[in-house]
C-alpha cells in the first residue's frame, strides 16, 4: 500500500512540472532568445531554447515541425499559440500562422 501512495505522489507531482497553456503572441527576441505572451489579462515572459520543439498547425490541426526563428513571423496580438512549459522554459510551442479564418 505504501509504494501505490508513494507512486501516486510521484505521478502527480511528475505532472505538476509542465504546464500547457493557451497564450497570445506579443514578441519574440530571436536574440535573447525569449518568447512574451499574454496569457488572460497577465504578459510572461519565457526562455526559448535550441531544445524548444516548434510546429506550425495547418487548417485541419495537422503539425509540421519548424524551426524557433518561424516565431518572429507570428503578429503581435493576433497570433494564438499552444505553449508548453517547464517553469521559465519554454519547451514546445504548436502555432498557427497565415490562414484565414
Amino acid at each position: 500500500m505504501r509504494k501505490f501512495v508513494l507512486s501516486a505522489v510521484c505521478v502527480l507531482f511528475l505532472a505538476g512540472v509542465t504546464f500547457a497553456v493557451e497564450a497570445i503572441f506579443v514578441k519574440f527576441d530571436g536574440e535573447k532568445k525569449t518568447l512574451t505572451v499574454k496569457e488572460g489579462d497577465k504578459e510572461n515572459t519565457y526562455k526559448v531554447t535550441d531544445k524548444t520543439k516548434v510546429s506550425i498547425l495547418d487548417k485541419d490541426g495537422n503539425a509540421k515541425e519548424a524551426e524557433v526563428k518561424v516565431l518572429s513571423k507570428a503578429k503581435e496580438g493576433k497570433t494564438k499559440l499552444d505553449i508548453t512549459t517547464d517553469k521559465d522554459t519554454v519547451t514546445e510551442v504548436k502555432v498557427k500562422l497565415g490562414g484565414k479564418k
